[in-house]
């Protein structure tokens, strides 16, 4: 997995409370198993609308998602983050996260920014007035800033942060101790199991 320290492109703006997985990529697209092709799945229902903010021209080209509280919530689905990330966002801008989503994301390096509901108005205001703006989220400074109309901070918790930073999944946290599990592994007597 890539690292993540600075991501620059166009936002798409769903202010929705609530979002939950299921309109993330709705329960169909679930039989897949590769985690490739779910982005034509992303809010499939709401997509059915032509003025949707996903059907305009440019959101395919779009780097960061802003919406509401509660980002994610509803079953624990790894394929919400999928659909997202093959898209093309590699951030999403809410006020809070369910905890599992937020887990998922920073396990598959979406980043989860946590902005407060005055900042997601700003944002989202300033974007209504000029959707083509570039949109620059810091992950290291945690910031996120339109131009030099508006910059805001976010949250987003120190491990979650040096984990994306570092492109750290949970393979990759694994194999920093990959000469620690090879010294084990060969301390262990021939009678038990050994990896080949």
């Amino acid at each position: 997995m890539s690292g993540v320290k600075r991501i620059a492109g166009r936002a798409v703006v769903v202010l929705r409370s609530d979002v939950d997985t299921d309109q993330i990529i709705p329960a169909a697209w679930l039989k897949k198993v590769e985690r490739t092709g779910f982005g034509a799945g992303l809010f499939e229902a709401w997509r059915k609308d032509p003025a949707f903010a996903l059907n305009r021209p440019g959101a395919e080209a779009a780097r960061v998602l802003i919406s509401g509280p509660n980002f994610g919530c509803g079953s624990s689905r790894e394929h919400a983050v999928w659909a997202l990330q093959d898209f093309g966002f590699q951030a999403v801008l809410a006020p809070s996260f369910a905890d599992i989503f937020r887990g998922n994301a920073i396990s598959a390096g979406l980043v989860p920014a946590q902005v407060s509901d005055d900042a997601v108005a700003r944002l989202a205001a300033v974007l209504a007035d000029a959707p083509d703006s570039e949109v620059v989220v810091d992950v290291a400074a945690r910031t996120v800033s339109v131009g030099a109309a508006v910059t805001e901070s976010f949250q987003l918790a120190g491990y979650a942060q040096w984990r994306l930073i570092e492109g750290l999944d949970d393979v990759g946290l694994t194999l920093r101790h990959e000469a620690e599990i090879a010294a084990y592994e060969g301390q262990r007597p021939d009678y038990l199991p050994a990896l080949p």
